[in-house]
């Protein structure tokens, strides 16, 4: 990557590294509808720098639009809004190409439905139930991401819809450190039983890393219980009082370590039932059509069975910690020997699959696989409903205990809402609330409209709060800044994800409730 694009970039490239910022420089990404919602949405895009963007509106600046948008002027006024927008985020970041269709989404979705196979990822925002259903089975079809994004007064959603979604580099903020001492291999073991925890130097007993410890304290204690390692909470308690036994000052930092960190020699053996379920998967049968992923995934099937012994491969990274210079860097080479050793043997057997289903052996890099092994513990695969299966035959139970959920139910109120706001256009070719003067008229049509909807999926109605509803009329299918702001910062984040591939994106249906400024995802 250039000094320059570092530079630029510099921030960001230390979350997702030169291998996000590079998929993001090749995605090209469309926009339908760019009021506030989608505007904000791909602001965030263009300024981080995204391949190519195409918007696609076909409406004309009006007024309203200068109260809610700050990417139109009062000199756009009556003039394409696509072109606006379009010429402001290119401002913006010159190196991302922008381009605009003045076309309505609608024509679009219902007459040229091919025009949506050229992108990456589809961003949907202010779209109606009906479009979004067709506009779904057009990005599955074409294996185009779509990201789905709407503000509505105080309240606005994002959902995610595509077939399967795979994640390597997930970056959990909290997991447990790949160190082995449950199962240390060999060079470990010989490692640690070179280093007497009984020596006489005080500066050579204060800076035995807490690893070589550990190692130590589990052998003799598997010793004294049967080859086990401490299981219960009496016998953890009795594992570190072993531990102080060595300690020859209190204030040894090293030990204290150790201590904190006894819990690791517990560590069930073998991969957790998480990544079980995912090398059971069916998609392990792989041949000449599985994506790399799988592919990957049936390579560590195999190394799991065989050279693993249970365990996947090594990451071969230890943590800062109290120690002798030569001490710490002896164990670094012993991590990284074992995790290079893995990683050949994963890459041998991928390389046979390779060949087996007919594929280039060289088809994966070896940098890719040395990521897959890096990450193989964290990996994530991610399969999201259609919208029309989930529009029509939801989880019951789950909504109607989210909308009789106290912290949850003017979520799942809007969530139920938001459909009925649609129906209510598609009978009256307005949302309801536009006009003061339907007002009262317009609450009872919508409630007919909710309550009969939550009635086809098999829900009571009655657990949908009237307050709610008013509320939905008096927004007025009004885009408000702030929450369109908040609402495309979510989808322009789960966007990047997608993108990147890196961290996990939401499954589920995200639902901002600015009335009480809180946020819910319902898995429905």
């Amino acid at each position: 990557m250039a000094g320059e694009t570092k530079n630029k970039y510099d921030r960001q490239l230390r979350i997702w590294g030169d291998q996000g910022q590079a998929a993001l420089e090749k995605a090209n990404v469309c926009l339908l509808n760019c009021g506030p919602t989608g505007s904000e949405t791909l602001k965030n895009l263009v300024l981080g720098g995204v391949g190519s963007v195409t918007i696609v509106d076909g409406s004309k600046v009006d007024i309203g639009d200068l109260g809610n948008n700050f990417m139109v002027n009062k000199q756009s006024v009556g003039e394409s809004k696509a072109k606006f927008v379009c010429n402001f985020l290119q401002e913006l970041n010159d190196a991302v190409g922008a381009k605009f269709v003045e076309e309505s989404p609608e024509m679009l979705i219902e007459t040229r439905p091919s025009f949506f196979a050229q992108f990456t990822l589809v961003i949907a925002t202010q779209l109606v139930e009906n479009l979004l259903v067709k506009l779904d089975k057009i990005c599955r079809q074409e294996n185009v991401m779509l990201v789905v994004a709407r503000s509505y007064g105080l309240t606005g959603f994002v959902r995610i819809s595509l077939k399967e979604h795979n994640v390597i580099e997930s970056k959990p903020d909290h997991f447990l450190d790949d160190l082995r001492l449950h199962n240390p291999w060999p060079e470990l073991k010989q490692f640690a039983k070179a280093i007497d925890l009984k020596v006489a130097d005080p500066v050579v007993h204060k800076h035995t890393p807490y690893i070589v410890i550990l190692v130590i304290a589990a052998e003799e204690w598997a010793g004294m219980h049967g080859g086990c390692f401490p299981t219960t909470r009496e016998e953890k308690k009795e594992f570190k009082d072993l531990i102080k036994s060595y300690m020859i000052d209190l204030d040894e930092e090293n030990y204290k370590e150790a201590v904190e960190a006894a819990f690791k020699v517990s560590a069930s053996l073998g991969i957790s039932s998480h990544l079980r379920q995912i090398v059971n998967d069916s998609s392990c049968d792989v041949d000449s059509s599985s994506p790399d992923f799988w592919v990957l995934v049936a390579a560590l099937k195999e190394f799991v069975e065989n050279e693993g012994g249970g365990e996947p491969p090594l990451e071969g990274s230890i943590p800062d910690m109290t120690s002798l210079t030569e001490y710490y860097i002896n164990l670094q080479k012993i991590y990284q020997a074992k995790a290079e050793a893995d990683c050949l043997a994963m890459e041998h057997r991928v390389r046979t699959i390779l060949k087996r289903i007919g594929r280039d052996p060289d088809a994966i890099s070896k940098a890719d696989i040395k990521n897959f092994c890096k990450n193989a513990r964290k990996l994530y695969v991610i399969r999201y409903r259609t919208i029309e299966d989930e529009f029509s035959s939801p989880v019951a139970p789950e909504l109607q205990k989210y909308l009789t959920d106290e912290d949850i139910s003017f979520a799942a109120g809007f969530y139920v809402l938001f459909r009925a706001v649609d129906r209510f256009a598609a009978n009256y070719n307005r949302f309801p609330g536009v006009f003061d003067s339907d007002m009262d008229e317009d609450v009872a049509r919508l409630k007919a409209i909710a309550i009969a909807i939550l009635t086809e999926v098999g829900c009571h109605a009655s657990a949908l709060q009237e307050d709610l509803i008013t509320e939905m009329c008096r927004f007025g299918a009004a885009e408000i800044h702030a929450v369109a702001a908040y609402v495309g910062g979510v989808a322009s984040q789960e966007v990047i994800k997608l993108i990147t591939r890196q961290f996990v994106p939401m499954s589920g249906t995200f639902i901002f409730n600015g009335i009480d400024n809180k946020s819910q995802l319902l898995a429905l």
